[in-house]
């Protein structure tokens, strides 16, 4: 009968054997890789297999070589199918295809939603100026009419006054230079009153 000592050995060896094979599967993956072409990849680590070719990470980054690239040893050691890569090929350029396709209609959806969205803004930046311009011409109006108001008052007074008549005692007036504007006047304020009352409704049609 075998003692506890006696297993001892064989579960220290259990434990370290997945190193080994860890270690050794670490080596056996790093190698170096030349092109028929001539170019070479050094300690280079397989990082995937594809029916087309090999997936290789080095200093330099990930890069994937063909098989068509790749010396025939190479080409047999990972079972290279002409058929099954040329399929391989097909199929990703037209995912490839796809892809892109999907890219474009996405970009074109965003730049479709980007001009209306600008023709927006602008609209808004339109009308609001178009307000202001509004307020602008109707704050002048007002003015005009002011001024208006306040020449037709002074053109309705009478001239100066002085003292005439029967000695000199009787309170008359002198013709008011301005009294022969008044139609002129008027006749503009009309047309200052009727321009605020247009300029008015399209500010209030502007605010809706």
């Amino acid at each position: 009968m075998r003692t506890q000592n006696e297993f001892q050995p064989r579960q220290v060896n259990t434990k370290v054997l997945p190193l080994f094979i860890l270690l050794f599967v670490s080596a056996a993956f790093c190698e170096d890789f030349k092109t028929i072409n001539g170019k070479e990849y050094k300690d280079a680590t397989i990082t995937r297999v594809e029916p087309d070719g090999i997936v290789i990470k080095t200093k330099s980054g990930i890069t994937k070589v063909h098989f068509a690239e790749l010396p025939k040893e190479i080409q047999e050691r990972f079972h290279y199918d002409l058929q099954k890569a040329g399929a391989y090929s097909a199929e990703q350029a037209a995912n490839y295809t796809t892809y892109q396709k999907q890219q474009q209609d996405a970009q074109r959806e965003r730049e479709e939603a980007a001009a209306k969205n600008n023709a927006i803004v602008a609209q808004q930046e339109a009308a609001k100026n178009r307000t202001q311009a509004l307020q602008v011409r109707y704050e002048e109006l007002q003015k005009q009419e002011d001024d208006l108001l306040r020449q037709i008052g002074e053109a309705k007074q009478p001239g100066p006054a002085y003292y005439g008549g029967k000695n000199n005692r009787t309170l008359l007036h002198h013709p008011n230079p301005q009294k022969s504007q008044l139609p002129l006047l008027q006749s503009h304020l009309s047309d200052v009153r009727h321009e605020k009352s247009e300029v008015r409704k399209q500010l209030e049609k502007e605010q809706r």
